[in-house]
């Protein structure tokens, strides 16, 4: 009988990219080398990445860091809203900047987001067949990060928003057979500079 392993799932945003988002900066391109860098160590299997050219240039400067590991495209790591709140799910206080914030993206990213959410969690947030952990990468972008940490830890389903990632950045979360997921370390930026450490962040979080 086939048995349960543990997935590892390392999550990284983008590195940072230019205003119009259709390519990596030079600190962009710069932070994917070092994630990189910093993987090359690590047991991977699998890197999967948003079809957006900020994921996937990212995701390309990693591999050339690594040796011989897969690499896919998928929409399930793209860039779009997990969950379109109602108001009474909000915070009473903070319900009306929430929706008008949400209203403001486009209309395909809030009508096909929560099904691609769905789905990604089916997909990615579990443990796999077998009797070996798996170690995989998603490059992707801030929305579908948070919305896998909040998953992890319980929280409610509009708990994604407000959990910010920096570029290049790196999660990892553990799904084992028969317990609770653990976000293993969140938001982690040991692998870049200072000066690229806060690229992709909200000004007024820097810390």
């Amino acid at each position: 009988m086939t048995g349960r392993a543990a997935r590892y799932l390392y999550l990284a945003r983008h590195g940072e990219a230019t205003p119009d988002e259709s390519e990596l900066t030079d600190n962009g391109r710069r932070q994917a080398v070092l994630l990189g860098e910093r993987l090359r160590r690590s047991p991977l299997s699998l890197v999967l990445h948003g079809p957006l050219a900020r994921a996937e240039q990212t995701a390309r400067l990693i591999c050339e860091q690594l040796d011989g590991v897969p690499v896919r495209s998928s929409e399930l790591a793209g860039d779009y809203v997990p969950h379109l709140p109602q108001r009474a799910e909000l915070p009473v206080e903070s319900a009306d900047a929430t929706l008008a914030r949400l209203s403001q993206f486009p209309a395909e990213e809030r009508e096909r987001g929560p099904a691609l959410a769905e789905a990604a969690l089916a997909r990615l947030a579990a443990p796999v067949d077998g009797d070996e952990p798996r170690h995989e990468l998603v490059v992707t972008h801030n929305f579908l990060i948070g919305w896998l940490v909040r998953a992890a830890l319980d929280a409610p389903p509009w708990r994604w928003m407000g959990l910010n990632h920096a570029n290049a950045a790196l999660t990892v979360i553990r799904y084992a057979p028969d317990r609770p997921a653990s976000v293993l370390f969140y938001n982690d930026t040991g692998h870049l500079p200072a000066q690229l450490r806060w690229t992709g962040f909200p000004p007024d979080l820097h810390v």
